[in-house]
């Protein structure tokens, strides 16, 4: 998160936004949010009493139009099946709240509805979750290219739109590398195709950290505070960029995950197999992307050893500064031959 925004959000603000959504404090509780402050809490009362994640965003990062696309988008994918946390109104009937910052800007809340699930690395990986996994998002990329946005102002930006590209702003003279790597896959991904059939409204940041898996063994989604318009394959990179994280054997990992995970995609929406061959330059957006946030995000010159959080950042880090700079691939993995797979079977 910005540090500047980290600065603005006080007591003051966030009880305002517990009033305007008639929240219980006593049962508020902060969670995890990468750029946003999040909170589970519970809200009315007797038999209407229930539990909601409230959302609090800043207009610096999303403006109030964008967060209505957002809402839109996802209560639009809710109403034709997809098992994602739906954007609820507030007591007034809103779907959002501001309050301002002080600064000329505004804090943007939002309410959503709680998932009563488990993470999936608690509930088990096998290869039938990889493919409701790939069910998921190719049931979500068929359905968003029937979805039209209810108002202009409402839409979300397109990939190249400078909201979606910070690496060069927070990134010094010392990362420059990054920069120039990062601008060699954006003049690249400039000349691909914008079809219908392979470019879209997505969710951009679909990592097992935005699930959670119900009883029954059903993925549901959260979290598309990223959704904008790009390549499905991109989305399908996101996907697999964080699913590589820790293993052991990655080559072998994206051979076999991606395998399942596609087998699961092609029964929801037909995508040519030729966009699977540019999954290397998105991983590698991705990881810059990443790269960038982080520098934004903490002062990196400082961080804790000791810490769990900085402890992460470090090894993110000095693992992939050097691979960077030396164009490593996130992956060493041949993705033409996924894509002669994958013409085979179709």
């Amino acid at each position: 998160m910005d540090r500047e925004i980290k600065r603005r959000f006080d007591n003051r603000i966030k009880q305002r936004f517990l009033q305007q959504y008639a929240v219980d404090p006593e049962s508020c509780r902060p969670l995890d949010g990468f750029e946003s402050f999040i909170f589970e809490c519970d809200t009315g009362t007797g038999s209407n009493r229930r539990s909601i994640i409230l959302r609090i965003g800043h207009s610096g990062r999303r403006n109030a139009n964008l967060v209505r696309g957002e809402i839109d988008f996802i209560n639009y994918l809710c109403d034709h099946g997809i098992p994602a946390a739906r954007a609820l109104p507030s007591p007034s009937g809103s779907l959002l709240e501001t309050h301002a910052d002080g600064h000329g800007e505004v804090f943007i809340g939002v309410a959503f509805r709680k998932i009563i699930g488990t993470e999936p690395w608690n509930a088990g990986w096998d290869d039938a979750r990889y493919e409701q996994y790939g069910r998921l998002l190719g049931r979500m990329h068929a359905l968003t290219k029937n979805y039209r946005v209810p108002d202009p102002a409402w839409k979300r930006p397109e990939w190249d739109d400078s909201v979606m590209h910070e690496v060069e702003e927070n990134l010094d003279a010392d990362n420059r590398f990054a920069v120039d790597r990062y601008r060699a896959c954006c003049e690249q991904a400039s000349g691909f195709s914008r079809d219908v059939d392979a470019y879209g409204l997505v969710h951009f940041d679909a990592h097992s950290g935005n699930m959670l898996v119900d009883a029954s063994g059903r993925i549901h989604l959260f979290d598309f505070d990223d959704a904008h318009y790009t390549w499905f394959a991109n989305d399908i990179a996101i996907v697999l960029f964080y699913m590589l994280g820790g293993q052991k054997d990655p080559v072998a990992f994206t051979d076999h995950f991606m395998t399942c995970f596609l087998e699961g995609y092609t029964r929801e929406n037909r995508l040519d197999p030729r966009w699977l061959e540019t999954i290397p330059m998105f991983l590698k957006m991705r990881q810059i992307d990443l790269y960038a946030l982080l520098h934004r995000s903490n002062d990196v010159d400082n961080l804790d050893p000791t810490d769990g959080n900085d402890t992460w950042c470090l090894d993110f880090l000095n693992r992939n500064r050097p691979r960077i700079m030396n164009d490593v691939p996130v992956v060493d993995y041949d993705f033409r031959r996924l894509a002669a797979v994958m013409r085979a079977g179709s």
